[in-house]
């Protein structure tokens, strides 16, 4: 792939033209609001004037509700060899098509599995993609030259290309994306008008539950309108869940042992049925889940604190598979918890306080 246009020019669109334009790619930007694709632009993502001719591949990155309109009209002025879309449904719009009577030889949809809570060209990076999934829809009719591009794209975002037939994926980021959100919204929407004391007592549990529940609204609105089915359903059995837990909880309320029995069984059962569908998430770099220590470092709110920290833990051989940073309330301290190999966890405390940092158990 030498050329490439991108027609959107979002968070995800602006950072595959990143990437691409990292990787020696010439990328043309366009988009229905020309600033935004001037700033892309001006970040390094290419540039705002048209391609004089076709490009290689056209990389359509319009909201869901759009991108059947924006893919037929750069198809009908045949700007590129190739077209895909990075929208997150991916059965509606190509029925949208064929419904147009377009000759889908030359389209693929796609579906980078990545993203942000913030929108917009400013927030893009050209690492966005990088080691995270991107599903490929191909069908019978795709051209295998269209689907090496679609590939090549993904290489050149060092994302890990995964195949799978469009309504699957559609029911599948219902269920791990689309759905999730929504629940994280209800339980954001509880803290709105709660008491200040109450909401001053947030831990690192609550930002976790209500992390992503920052996006923007406007995004989210079209996404879920076009993937409605597969949510509502999910939803559903999410509400008979929480209609048994409610019962239970009220059992635990009650003056009857038998009741009560009854209530902490149900309590058990969704935890527990909570656990077994948690270890199924994947772990670092979407390999099999795998069990780390935790060492809890206790760190000032200054500048370089972490900076010491990762120092200090390379200093020991010790490598960081992960770290969380849970905030004092109220304090300009905070709890960092550094997740390594079980094997290397006594090195990393043992080293840690020779360089006088305060260990929590």
């Amino acid at each position: 792939m030498r050329t490439a246009l991108v027609i959107g020019t979002g968070l995800i669109g602006t950072s595959a033209a990143l990437a691409l334009a990292q990787r020696g790619v010439t990328v043309h930007l366009a988009d229905h609001d020309p600033e935004q694709a001037r700033t892309a632009a001006a970040l390094g993502a290419g540039t705002d004037e048209a391609p004089e001719g076709p490009v290689d591949l056209a990389v359509v990155a319009a909201p869901p509700a759009h991108v059947a309109r924006v893919l037929a009209d750069a198809m009908r002025r045949g700007v590129a060899r190739g077209y895909l879309d990075v929208a997150s449904v991916k059965g509606g719009p190509r029925r949208e098509l064929e419904a147009l009577g377009l000759d889908l030889t030359a389209y693929i949809g796609t579906h980078p599995m990545s993203g942000r809570e913030k929108s917009g060209p400013l927030a893009a990076t050209g690492d966005l993609f990088e080691g995270r999934p991107w599903v490929l829809t191909p069908t019978r009719d795709t051209d295998t030259e269209v689907l090496n591009l679609a590939l090549e794209l993904v290489s050149h975002c060092r994302a890990v290309p995964v195949v799978m037939d469009a309504d699957a994926h559609d029911r599948a980021v219902a269920l791990v994306s689309h759905m999730p959100h929504l629940v994280s919204s209800m339980v954001a929407a509880r803290l709105e008008h709660a008491e200040e004391a109450a909401v001053r007592l947030c831990g690192q549990g609550i930002r976790d539950v209500t992390r992503i529940a920052a996006s923007d609204p406007r995004m989210w609105i079209d996404i879920l309108s076009a993937n409605p089915g597969p949510v509502a359903d999910l939803l559903s059995d999410v509400a008979s869940d929480l209609d048994e837990t409610v019962r239970a909880l009220r059992a635990l309320q009650s003056s009857d042992e038998d009741k009560r029995t009854e209530g902490t069984a149900g309590i058990e059962d969704v935890l527990r049925r909570g656990n077994a569908g948690q270890v199924r998430v994947p772990g670092k770099h979407g390999s099999a889940p795998r069990v780390y220590e935790t060492v809890v470092v206790l760190i000032d709110d200054q500048p370089g604190q972490l900076a010491r920290i990762f120092a200090d833990a390379g200093r020991a051989g010790v490598n960081i598979e992960d770290v969380r940073i849970e905030h004092a309330t109220g304090q300009q301290a905070g709890l960092v918890q550094l997740m390594v190999e079980p094997k290397a966890a006594a090195a990393l405390k043992e080293a840690l306080r020779e360089r006088g940092w305060a260990l929590r158990q």
